[in-house]
């Protein structure tokens, strides 16, 4: 079995046993509500697991048959940052974007979700007054986008291995974030199908930045 591979059966683990409880008479009426509600939670996190082992087969199997098209990296960092402004917020993290547009041509849904990604965790594994900062460049190797933040950071030795499928640093924060273990990989692959580079570079207690790199758009070189 694959690392941290029995935390895809966590959630239906944990709703059986709630059921199990409460069918047997063992929940007091005014309990209920809040059995009720972590059933709720681990269906969610049951369903955003199903939802990211289906976009890992989709890329195994070669990419998406949705369309490609020419993407401005900037704007699009802009809309992400915009919709997940609510849980920047709500952690207490403040989240920017910088830089200006750069245009590569891929998926939209899949580049949204590369950057979805990276900024979830970001905003997660950060702390309250902390930072998150999207920057996307043009360089000499390509458009550029990094993901920058000021949360815990990840020992040397797990920096190799983030991006293996269900793999997790913080397991504790992981559930408590509702994590699939499956983010990174998904960034990863997304990232090896427009022949891109992906790099890390961290220190525990400072924080993470992550750095994609991908091709430039045809008429954009």
């Amino acid at each position: 079995a694959k690392p941290g591979m029995s935390c895809g059966l966590t959630p239906l683990t944990s709703i059986s046993g709630i059921a199990e409880i409460i069918k047997g008479g063992l929940v007091k009426p005014q309990d209920i509500p809040g059995f009720a509600d972590d059933i709720y939670g681990e269906a969610q996190r049951m369903i955003r697991l199903v939802e990211d082992i289906l976009r890992l087969s989709q890329l195994d199997e070669g990419g998406s048959s949705l369309q490609t098209e020419e993407v401005d990296l900037y704007h699009l960092a802009q809309e992400v940052a915009g919709r997940l402004t609510p849980a920047a917020v709500k952690g207490q993290v403040t989240l920017e974007v910088t830089g200006g547009p750069v245009r590569i041509s891929g998926v939209r849904q899949l580049l949204d979700e590369m950057i979805s990604n990276l900024c979830d965790n970001a905003i997660k594994y950060n702390r309250p007054g902390g930072r998150v900062t999207i920057s996307v460049s043009r360089s000499d190797r390509g458009a550029e986008l990094s993901v920058s933040d000021t949360g815990i950071g990840i020992p040397p030795e797990d920096q190799s291995r983030v991006f293996e499928r269900f793999y997790r640093v913080d397991k504790g924060r992981a559930r408590k974030n509702g994590g699939t273990g499956l983010g990174l990989a998904i960034v990863k692959h997304i990232v090896q199908l427009y022949g891109g580079t992906l790099t890390l570079e961290s220190a525990v207690g400072k924080g993470s930045t992550f750095t994609v790199t991908l091709p430039l758009a045809k008429d954009n070189a």
